[in-house]
Formats: C-alpha cells, sequence, structure tokens
C-alpha cells in the first residue's frame, strides 16, 4: 500500500475564528524567563496544534509582535490566547487560588514521571517550562503542586525547551483525550 501525501487543502485546519471558539484542552503553558524567541514561537505552534487553553510569557519572556517568534510561530500567535506576567510567582499563586493545579517541568528530587502521570478528569492544569540555562525557577518549583520529569536515558539528560513542551503538552492532552 503507498501512503500518498496529504495536500495542505485536504488537513482540515480551523480558521483563527474557529480555533477561538472551539473547545480547548483545559491546560495553561507558563514560560519562565524563556529567552529564545524561535522557542517561544514553537511553543505557541505547539499549544495551537493541541487546542491549549493559553499561555502566560513571564519575567524576560519576549511577547508578539516579533518576526523571530513568528518565523517558527506561523501565525499561532493569533489563535493562541497569551498574556504577559512579570512575576511568574505572583501568577503561580493565582491560578492555584482559580483552582488550577500547576506543575513545573523539571528535574527534581520528588518528581513524577511523565509517563507515570495520569491527569485527573475535570482538573485544569499549568505547566512551567523554564529557562534554556537555568530551567524553572527554585522558588517556583517549590510552589508547584507538583514537579513533571521527562525521562531521558542518554547522556545529555537535557532537552531544549520547545522540544519538553512538545512531549509533555502531546502526552497531557493525549491523556486527556483518550481518557474521556
Amino acid at each position: 500500500m503507498e501512503n500518498r501525501k496529504l495536500k495542505n487543502s485536504e488537513l482540515d485546519r480551523k480558521s483563527t475564528e474557529e480555533f477561538k471558539s472551539a473547545r480547548k484542552t483545559p491546560v495553561i503553558v507558563i514560560l519562565d524567563n524563556v529567552r529564545s524567541l524561535n522557542n517561544i514561537g514553537s511553543v505557541f505552534r505547539t499549544a495551537d496544534a493541541f487546542l491549549i487553553e493559553r499561555i502566560y510569557l513571564c519575567g524576560i519572556t519576549a511577547t508578539p509582535p516579533h518576526k523571530d517568534i513568528h518565523k517558527t510561530a506561523l501565525g499561532a500567535t493569533e489563535t493562541v490566547a497569551w498574556e504577559h506576567r512579570e512575576d511568574v510567582l505572583e501568577l503561580v499563586k493565582e491560578l492555584q487560588q482559580q483552582e488550577v493545579k500547576v506543575y513545573s517541568v523539571e528535574q527534581a528530587e520528588g518528581a513524577e514521571f511523565l509517563d507515570a502521570f495520569t491527569p485527573q478528569k475535570g482538573q485544569k492544569y499549568a505547566l512551567v517550562f523554564g529557562n534554556e540555562v537555568k530551567g524553572v525557577q527554585q522558588k517556583v518549583v517549590s510552589a508547584s503542586n507538583g514537579v513533571l520529569e521527562i525521562p531521558q536515558l542518554g547522556s545529555k539528560h537535557s532537552l531544549n525547551i520547545a522540544v519538553s513542551a512538545g512531549v509533555v503538552l502531546w502526552d497531557i492532552f493525549s491523556k486527556m483525550k483518550y481518557s474521556s
């Protein structure tokens, strides 16, 4: 059997309006002092793919419009709701008061491996991804409801933040979608 690549016109893509009115995955992404504009754009694109509810760009994380964010986001900054917040810790506490469970994505003592994590039905989650060099700030890790770690078996034990976001968002999206 031969597999034919689909044309763009066959992909059933949502318009900006359809995306904005679509039922969202109950997940929020928080970028904690992410400095690479290409990483920011890539996270927007991934968030669009999995109908993520919102992205918070915190601290030094740049905001759209910016040509380098646009280059990798490919228009996802127009579909995914986003907001800039200066203080990530204040945001974490605010979300927790709204019954959102906040998980830092980090390598830390007591972290739960992503493959073992099961999202609770009806629960909204916020996932914090950190700076390319320093990761998620310790004060944010400490304030989180938990820590998720991507199991890694190689010699580097480090993934690019855009790759980490892709892995984690796909995993949680798929678990939420297929458990409902």
